[in-house]
């Protein structure tokens, strides 16, 4: 019988086109745009930017050097640098991640595509910004609405993975990105024609750095780790698709530039709008459901360009969900194709059925409450608070102890002509930096550490 041929990737800009879909997700349109509103706009996104360089690139580059390096899932991949230790129960903690994430993850999904759909029938026409705020109340608060909405999300994501690394994963996304990308473009050219606009691109680009509190710069810095995907060891798996002759700095660089591209355009797109109407940008998780059908509606032709940003949205949130569901089947499939189908639909009806409560959390059980939090809370807080912020700490510590400088060096230098003082630089910062880093944003998260 002939050894199955290990999955690659089609094409290097393939890979980053995917790669790239994975980090540019909720993180950095939906959650990006509400943060900075509450923590002093320019300031805070100079701050997210340099962590994102200093810090979140590091990282980057080290889970791709480790990923392809072994060529294997994750799991698998720590147990061949650390055989007979604990250290494989990290890309466990990854595997757990991804898998509660997309539990209250495709719950979002599920709302754009109801806005989608509501938007496009005229519903989310000629309300006033008040009225905004009770439909999205009611909208998720409607059991079937919602639970209908996240399957179908779901069922989205896995269609795709289910057809595999190329033809499904890096097909999708090739198409997915650049469509993405020009729709925010359009979207920031409206935007930015609007009068009253300068404010908004002032509150964004302008730092005023007596607006940032320790804090926010804390909310910055867990936003430059986390929009990355990092910590999960999703691009541990995603990196194990790659042939040698991958230039890993090259890549990793053109996904954070994308990824803060993106981050920069959905802040054109939004703050200049919301300004110009007179909105407040500090309405925090609900801005793009309650305050931008408002901002929309009073321009012209103002429900396709929301369509547009619901389309976006949509395939932002799809692309980060391919990762994850990708992580889980490549985990439990080992690499045998044959078993993909059947894993990525049985891993898509799991994830739903767990995300059933998350969805309920707005409607049926709001008033179930486990340590304060609603189950939609419980999932957020242990994946953002403890399992990615464990896991990135984990993989920063693993990295640099586990393999050796020549061969790290080696590793970087397949595929690209990375020069010692590039190499040193990035195996310092990871090695000491990132690590004090996340330490820092982990008990300030627990609650450990306050200012």
């Amino acid at each position: 019988m002939s050894e199955q041929k290990p999955v690659q990737w089609a094409s290097k800009i393939g890979f980053v086109m995917a790669a790239a879909g994975s980090a540019i997700g909720l993180g950095a349109i939906w959650k990006f745009p509400y943060v900075a509103g509450t923590n002093g706009g320019g300031a805070f996104f100079l701050i997210f930017v340099l962590f994102t360089i200093l810090l979140g690139y590091p990282l980057l580059v080290g889970e791709f050097i480790f990923g392809r390096r072994n060529q294997t899932n994750a799991i698998d991949a720590y147990k061949k640098e650390a055989p007979r230790s604990a250290w494989f129960l990290t890309g466990w903690i990854g595997v757990a991640a991804c898998f509660l994430v997309l539990s209250f993850y495709s719950v979002i999904g599920g709302w754009i595509l109801l806005y989608i759909v509501k938007t496009a029938s005229g519903s989310l026409s000629g309300l006033s910004q008040a009225q905004y705020g009770s439909l999205f109340a009611s909208i998720i608060q409607n059991p079937v609405q919602t639970l209908a909405a996240q399957l179908v999300f779901m069922v989205l994501t896995v269609i795709v993975v289910a057809r595999g690394v190329q033809k499904g994963i890096e097909r999708v996304s090739a198409v997915m990105m650049p469509i993405l990308f020009l729709l925010f473009i359009l979207l920031v050219l409206r935007s930015l024609t609007l009068n009253g606009a300068m404010e908004g691109v002032k509150f964004l680009l302008v730092p005023h750095f007596g607006d940032l509190t320790p804090e926010s710069i804390l909310f910055a810095l867990g936003q430059a780790f986390f929009t990355l995907t990092l910590g999960v060891s999703v691009m541990v798996t995603y990196s194990s698709y790659l042939p040698k002759t991958q230039n890993i700095p090259r890549s990793a660089a053109s996904i954070v530039l994308m990824n803060i591209i993106v981050t920069l355009l959905a802040g054109l797109a939004i703050f200049p709008a919301v300004f110009s109407f007179g909105f407040q940008p500090n309405e925090g998780p609900t801005l793009l459901f309650t305050v931008l059908p408002a901002v929309f509606e009073q321009l012209p032709f103002g429900t396709l360009f929301f369509i547009g940003f619901l389309v976006a949205f949509l395939f932002a949130a799809l692309t980060s969900a391919f990762s994850m569901v990708e992580i889980i089947v490549a985990t439990i499939g080992k690499g045998d194709e044959k078993k993909r189908k059947k894993l990525s639909w049985t891993s898509g009806l799991l994830i739903f059925l767990v995300g059933i409560p998350c969805c309920l959390s707005y409607g049926v059980l709001s008033d179930v409450h486990l340590f304060g939090k609603t189950f939609f809370d419980i999932a957020d807080f242990t994946v953002s608070n403890v399992l990615m912020p464990s896991g990135a700490l984990l993989i920063s510590l693993f990295i640099p102890l586990k393999i050796s400088k020549s061969e790290l060096l080696a590793e970087m230098r397949n595929g690209s002509n990375a020069g010692k003082a590039f190499f040193y630089t990035w195996f310092y910062l990871l090695r000491f930096i990132v690590p004090l880093a996340i330490i820092i944003v982990f008990l300030n998260l627990i609650g450990i550490l306050s200012f």
